[in-house]
């Protein structure tokens, strides 16, 4: 199995330094009986504030079955099963697993070209999944839905063909969906295309409103990655180029604030709210870090409050994220580990995570 992250704070440092030392004791005692031994455990992952999430060292159960690039990961809670959407050539665009970490089935269709962006929608009623497809090919620059055993069902956009129409709908390198519990459909379309936009759809498929200019200033964007909408009618959206995250009202479509001062260093990559509602969840793949991020109350956005990090191991390149809303876990798609990692929610006593919040 391949690991590369392992959590570490101030509160264990006593258990970690038995651990260390535990570890170092039994490699000397391998490297004796056999001069080939390499470790394959990486330990450089560092937890930066209150600890919310510990990696499940157990999921999924053989790794072996990653054989491409992880670009996305969709959980759907209800049947329990989480669904990874892969590039790579002869290999299989989406893998599903169960929560236990059991290998279940692949889709080796030939409808998909380039996934990148992956969302399950109607977990509770008619379970589907959304997939956005970046290929140049003939079923390129498209958005697409699938049973959960890899049915095509209908495809958004023009299959083959970019283009910034909205009548008939085109894309140019769609990004990432995300379907309301209402039906409503929110897509950012570009992964560095033609197009920079945030666009709704209604539950029959009509724009109902699109902010769709390339730049820095309030409500435009530059290559807009990742897109969630929480329980206040706010959609949030990682807008990656400009190294911001950008807020708007999910019935007006009006802009409502901006999170910036948190991603200095690089770019959001993804953006999805924790089951409990109290953080947002956030990747940067080029500094390799997973960051959580206080969510504001309704009718307050203010600026970006970081609770805690993260740090992955280098070149794991987290790429886009997912939640377990049953049990809170979260599912992180790594395009240079080429995995999806697990992560579960702490349970440590209160006293220790009401401590101090890490600052950026």
């Amino acid at each position: 199995m391949k690991i590369f992250c392992t959590l570490n704070s101030n509160h264990w440092s006593l258990i970690i330094m038995k651990m260390a030392v535990i570890f170092f004791l039994g490699v000397i005692l391998y490297g004796a009986m056999n001069s080939q031994f390499t470790v394959a455990l990486k330990t450089d992952c560092r937890l930066m504030g209150r600890p919310l999430f510990k990696l499940d060292l157990s999921w999924p159960k053989y790794t072996e079955e990653f054989t491409g690039e992880a670009f996305g990961v969709a959980v759907n809670q209800v049947s329990g099963l989480v669904y990874v959407a892969q590039r790579g050539e002869n290999v299989a665009k989406v893998l599903v697993f169960n929560i236990d970490g059991d290998f279940m089935q692949a889709w080796n269709t030939t409808t998909l070209e380039m996934p990148h962006g992956i969302f399950l929608a109607g977990a509770l009623t008619n379970p589907s999944v959304w997939i956005t497809d970046v290929g140049t090919g003939p079923y390129g620059h498209t958005v697409k839905q699938y049973t959960p055993s890899g049915k095509l069902l209908q495809i958004l956009g023009t299959p083959g063909k970019a283009g910034s129409g909205v009548n008939p709908l085109q894309f140019d390198q769609p990004a990432e969906i995300f379907v309301h519990t209402s039906g409503e459909i929110y897509i950012v379309d570009g992964d560095g295309g033609m197009n920079n936009r945030l666009i709704k759809l209604s539950e029959d498929l009509q724009v109902v409103w699109v902010h769709g200019e390339e730049g820095q200033e309030l409500a435009q964007f530059h290559i807009p990655h990742s897109v969630a909408v929480d329980s206040y009618q706010r959609v949030w959206v990682a807008d990656r180029g400009n190294k911001r995250i950008q807020v708007f009202n999910s019935v007006t479509g009006d802009w409502l604030g901006t999170w910036g001062s948190c991603f200095s260093e690089d770019g959001p990559y993804s953006v999805r709210q924790t089951s409990d509602q109290k953080y947002f969840v956030v990747v940067q793949l080029n500094s390799n870090r997973i960051t959580l991020l206080e969510a504001p109350p309704i009718g307050v956005i203010g600026q970006c409050h970081v609770v805690s990090v993260i740090q992955l191991a280098e070149d794991v390149k987290p790429h886009l994220v997912d939640i377990d809303l049953k049990t809170g876990a979260l599912y992180v798609a790594e395009i240079g580990a080429q995995q999806v990692q697990k992560f579960m929610p702490y349970t440590l006593d209160r006293k220790r995570a009401s401590e101090t919040p890490f600052k950026a």
